[in-house]
């Protein structure tokens, strides 16, 4: 992996070229307690993108892989994950790139596509729908569940999910605990209206944490939803249905 320096925090990335030629550049931002080896390595979408032509650049949030772990959480606004993308790009000399992100990664890819709209060629939206209006994300007992001695200790459903999701991804759990606090900022109906860019909106069908994918994506000046068909918030990331609507939407900005 590389690392460069967000206004001060390390951030470190893969930088993929594609199977043949240059590529097209292709920014992934991955969901909470993940990294982009789990996100997309292990799910096989940078091979996946790789083979269609682009060029595949996959940061560690801060607090997550092998990125700096930060305590505080006013230091893991969504807008300022979203400066961190741009400053990848700036590093990288990126002007305008695709951005994949899934799920705390939707969130920051929104927050970027409306305050940076000159740099997000196309967006997509995995595994959040309107919980990006109407919600904060993951519910603030996650950050809890982080906290606990052991996953022994948690009856909630869900907290146990992402305890043991961050048991096995290695995660440092007082970072993600500060990261869950702090990222928790929703976008107005007027916000996304003004998210002006061609946007994918991809949730399963069983998806209970993200929210209405339609819903979102008709708020969307160039919205569109994709179904993701039986699936939840966690087996969606990789399934194939993603992929081929992903790949289809990033080859129309091509025509």
């Amino acid at each position: 992996m590389q690392s460069f320096s967000s206004a001060g925090v390390r951030i470190a990335f893969v930088d993929l070229p594609p199977a043949e030629g240059r590529g097209d550049p292709v920014i992934l931002v991955h969901g909470f307690a993940s990294n982009h080896a789990v996100n997309w390595l292990n799910t096989s979408w940078a091979n996946t993108l790789g083979r269609a032509g682009y060029r595949v650049i996959a940061l560690d949030n801060r607090g997550h892989g092998a990125s700096e772990k930060l305590y505080d959480p006013a230091a893991y606004g969504s807008h300022i994950m979203a400066d961190d993308v741009r400053r990848l790009m700036d590093h990288l000399a990126i002007g305008r790139a695709d951005v994949l992100g899934y799920s705390m990664g939707a969130r920051i890819t929104a927050h970027l596509a409306l305050a940076n709209p000159e740099r997000v060629r196309s967006a997509v939206f995995g595994g959040l729908g309107i919980h990006l209006i109407e919600g904060v994300g993951l519910p603030i007992g996650i950050a809890d569940a982080m906290e606990v001695p052991s996953l022994d200790d948690l009856t909630d459903p869900m907290q146990r999910m992402f305890r043991a999701f961050a048991e096995q991804t290695k995660s440092d759990l007082r970072a993600l605990a500060a990261c869950i606090r702090g990222s928790r900022q929703t976008l107005s109906r007027d916000d996304v209206a003004r998210i002006a860019v061609p946007t994918l909106v991809a949730v399963g069908t069983k998806d209970d944490v993200a929210g209405s994918g339609p819903a979102l994506a008709a708020l969307l000046p160039q919205g569109r939803a994709l179904d993701i068909p039986g699936r939840d918030h966690n087996l969606a990331v990789g399934d194939k249905v993603h992929k081929a609507g992903v790949i289809a939407f990033l080859a129309e900005g091509r025509d």
